[in-house]
């Protein structure tokens, strides 16, 4: 038989690679993040780190399946962001308690289980697209509309009672409490992590026992390991800072700590950590990546996608930038917010590759026209409307059209990836470096020049990937 050349993912992605890439995109879309928000800002890391690792460990797919897997990775990365945690991370950093060991270990451990549910569920949506089990859409809007049930079900065995008022809070709460300040006048917050907690496992119970989906609840646990190691990770920067305040007062931190965001530094670290170890472990299971047979159909009607476009958009914008106080409350339940697209990406030719770019582009867009335009008045409104929002918009609807157009043609997973990677890294660096107004390293130093420098290297890095990297081959009888 004649020698045919196949490529070997194994072969041609080396151990470090999926790790390293990984770390970059995760900690500069993390790191994005900070300036935009919980839920929305997280999906520029989920798309950012799934569009990176499909890149390198999906080198023989078809487009569509691999678009799947990474609208479901953007996705499910925004879940976590209601979980409330700017107390938690007050215990370990405030004032009043440096030097407090005790609340110091419970902020932290608080940050694992904060973090490690977040990334979890990244992980378990990416898992479940590259695990080569097909979900439909009906079977998805059941399991999303249940794990709403559950999650509510954990809020009550976990996050309750909550009732300030009468300084009522959880047996095992992260946040602001009485038990650290018994004469303080408080705040405390809600927390929602038990019932993602709850959510997130019975996710994987169904996803392992029941449809055998070994790397969706493997790569779910990885995740919570990176989050789990991220956030305190992370933290343990600033709380350095917090609590050693004298060693930033000698040698080099003398000229540097006045411009160092230490907050942002914070995110930065984490996403880095979670985004290595999401890579790591979809690297060490990656002989678990696969497609089934029909992966690359689709069973939505072209009407139904449009149909559900619309009305998630309309929620979407609500949420974002009108306030409805009924949309608000249902959208502070995370899930809810992603049984639409979870459930139409799992059925739509376009859905994953709207969700993918611009849909999770459009808040991000959004949010920039607002801080820019309308509240620092840095550029006047037509052109701060064009520029930030018009065109980085048009030009990710235009390439989501043309990879659906391309996909039944047989263009491959890898291509759609390289050039969405390349696509989503500088939309969303050069909206970020405006946000930042423009710290370039050769002009006068502020507190987002250091941070601005990272992402710099962090995007030139995943430039090279995509631009650089192409698979090793070898031949087959």
């Amino acid at each position: 038989m004649a020698n045919q050349m196949v490529s070997d993912p194994e072969r041609a992605v080396r151990w470090w690679e999926p790790p390293l890439f990984a770390a970059l995109a995760g900690a500069m879309g993390w790191g994005i993040r900070g300036q935009y928000g919980h839920e929305t800002g997280a999906m520029i890391a989920g798309v950012l780190v799934s569009l990176t690792l499909v890149f390198l460990l999906c080198p023989n797919w078809r487009s569509l399946p691999a678009a799947r897997a990474v609208a479901w990775g953007t996705v499910a990365m925004g879940i976590g962001g209601t979980m409330t945690y700017g107390q938690t991370i007050g215990l370990t950093q405030n004032p009043d308690m440096i030097g407090n060991w005790a609340a110091l270990r419970w902020g932290m451990l608080g940050l694992a289980i904060k973090g490690g549910v977040w990334i979890g569920f990244a992980g378990f949506f990416l898992g479940m697209g590259l695990g080569g089990i097909r979900y439909r859409p009906i079977e998805l809007l059941l399991l999303m509309t249940g794990l709403v049930g559950v999650y509510f079900l954990g809020m009550a065995l976990l996050n309750a009672p909550f009732d300030p008022a009468n300084k009522l809070l959880p047996s095992v709460y992260f946040s602001e409490s009485w038990h650290w300040k018994p004469d303080a006048v408080l705040k405390p917050r809600r927390e929602y992590w038990g019932g993602n907690l709850l959510a997130l496992a019975a996710a994987c119970a169904y996803a392992g026992w029941w449809r055998k989906d070994r790397l969706a609840s493997r790569l779910a646990l990885w995740g919570v390991l990176g989050g789990a190691l991220g956030f305190p990770g992370g933290q343990c920067l600033q709380a350095f800072h917090s609590w050693n305040p004298e060693v930033f007062h000698q040698g080099i931190w003398v000229r540097l700590d006045p411009f160092m965001n230490w907050w942002n530094m914070m995110e930065t670290t984490f996403g880095a950590i979670m985004g290595g170890i999401l890579g790591l472990g979809l690297w060490l299971n990656r002989k678990r990546i696969q497609t089934g047979p029909d992966a690359d159909t689709a069973s939505l009607s072209g009407t139904a996608e449009w149909v559900l476009l619309a009305v998630f958009l309309g929620t979407l914008i609500a949420v974002e930038f009108a306030s409805v106080p009924v949309v608000e409350m249902l959208f502070d339940v995370g899930i809810l917010m992603t049984i639409i697209p979870i459930a139409a990406v799992a059925g739509g030719r376009w859905w994953p590759y709207l969700m993918a770019l611009p849909v999770t582009l459009l808040p991000i867009a959004g949010k920039t026209v607002l801080q820019l335009v309308y509240q620092e008045t840095t550029i006047n409104p037509a052109a701060g409307w064009f520029v930030y929002f018009v065109l980085p918009l048009s030009l990710a609807t235009v390439a989501a059209i043309r990879f659906a157009q391309g996909a039944p043609a047989g263009q491959t997973g890898r291509e759609f990836a390289r050039r969405a990677l390349l696509l989503t890294t500088w939309i969303y660096f050069l909206l970020n470096f405006a946000f930042f107004r423009f710290p370039w390293p050769w002009a006068e130093w502020t507190s987002r020049t250091p941070n601005s420098i990272i992402f710099t290297l962090c995007a030139i890095g995943l430039t090279v990937l995509a631009l650089k990297r192409t698979p090793r081959e070898k031949y087959a009888s």
